[in-house]
């Protein structure tokens, strides 16, 4: 049987899962993808082979998958079965900030995982989730290889200027600096676009993200510019249920005039905020294009004005545009959205052909368009499983042959 590798990407409630298999030449192939979901509530595992077909769908009752490590017994134990009874040679996971340390993909040991839980107060809807199936990994088989690829990576290499914050020097010394996220989604689409979109391959692009998490990335010559986030997964563009850019002074005035505490601002900032916030209809694009609410035509309204205006502001940094590239759930799937960001960008010479935007690309403009648009669906997972192997690769291969001065 070929040689294996498993992906997993842990949330809160959700554990995803991918098994690619290494063929020859060290092709990767997509065996099977899926997710147990509802994780302490209504667990339910379903999974799908690599051509779509349905694997298994199975549910519990409630309490019965209490947390991540009890999910990850599941799906382990499901995947023996599919794998003959072998283990994948290496597990690659999701990890959203890899802080000041790490700009690459690194195997996992005990102090690699003290460092990346130092983070957690960085990114604390994300990055406990991500190390919770290392954990419960490393504790039940501690001889298969883990390798962390960072969401943060993809833009180690901005300039300084673009990494800074106005703040006394110490402070970014002890890494309170602007990092960036989405860098796996951003990292897979630049390596697509020299064959889904040859004509702005290396050149300047701008590139949104648009999913429940939202940002935007500035790329020149295939390399991070710049982009919407900073410090954490909260600054930017509107998301779901996160803010995106507020002025500090808001939290201020909250902790003064409510009384709210750390814990308090933390749960209204990831929680409480964005589409759902803006709207009081919820954080699902889908359901805010079906209402007919005045404010969830706001909450709309304001998220193609966020993507317009930050555009803008890419653009100046990057000192024009070539491209412009829609990506992720939002970003793939609503033409409604994609049209209106479009019109809004008129200005740019983005002349938007409605027919090809219908049919999702990947090319959306005309050809009289001074900026193409496209739709060029990401892969994460697949972006994990090429650093994953190119890890298992490096530990498996010998090392020179030192030789001591004077001796042969």
């Amino acid at each position: 049987m070929a040689e294996s590798l498993l992906v997993l990407n842990g949330g809160s409630s959700s554990v995803k899962f991918q098994l690619f298999a290494v063929e020859a030449g060290d092709r990767l192939i997509r065996r099977l993808k899926g997710q147990v979901e509802g994780i302490g509530s209504t667990p339910r595992m379903a999974a799908k082979d690599g051509a779509g077909a349905p694997l298994v769908d199975e549910t519990w009752p409630a309490g019965q998958v209490k947390d991540v490590p009890a999910a990850l017994e599941r799906v382990m134990a499901w995947l023996a079965g599919q794998l003959g009874g072998a283990l994948p040679a290496a597990v690659g996971h999701r990890v959203v900030h890899g802080g000041p340390d790490y700009g690459e993909p690194v195997p996992v040991d005990a102090d690699v995982l003290e460092r990346l839980e130092r983070l957690a107060p960085l990114a604390p809807l994300h990055q406990p989730n991500n190390l919770a199936p290392i954990r419960a990994i490393r504790a039940a088989r501690p001889d298969v290889l883990q390798v962390a690829c960072f969401d943060t990576a993809f833009h180690r290499g901005q300039a300084e200027v673009a990494q800074r914050y106005a703040i006394p020097d110490a402070l970014h010394a002890e890494g309170v600096r602007r990092y960036g996220f989405h860098g796996l989604s951003y990292e897979y689409v630049t390596g697509a676009l020299p064959r889904v979109a040859p004509a702005i391959a290396g050149r300047r692009v701008v590139i949104a993200h648009l999913g429940s998490g939202a940002s935007m990335c500035a790329v020149r010559a295939g390399h991070s510019v710049d982009s919407t986030m900073g410090f954490s997964a909260l600054d930017g563009l509107p998301m779901g249920t996160r803010p995106g850019q507020i002025d500090p002074s808001v939290l201020l005035y909250l902790q003064r005039t409510r009384g709210w505490d750390a814990a308090r601002l933390e749960r209204f900032l990831y929680h409480e905020c964005g589409l759902k916030g803006l709207s009081g209809v919820g954080n699902d694009v889908r359901d805010l294009l079906a209402s007919d609410a005045p404010l969830a035509r706001l909450a709309l309204d304001y998220f193609v004005y966020r993507i317009v205006r930050e555009t803008g502001a890419l653009a100046a940094v990057l000192g024009g545009v070539d491209g412009f590239v829609f990506t992720a759930g939002i970003g793939e799937n609503a033409p409604a959205i994609r049209e209106r960001v479009c019109r809004g960008l008129a200005w740019l010479g983005v002349e938007l052909d409605p027919a090809a935007n219908a049919r999702h690309g990947p090319r959306i403009t005309t050809d009289a368009s001074r900026v193409s648009a496209w739709v060029v669906p990401t892969d994460e997972e697949s972006m994990i499983a090429r650093h994953t192997l190119a890890v298992l690769r490096r530990a498996a291969a010998p090392r020179p042959r030192q030789t001591v001065k004077g001796t042969a």
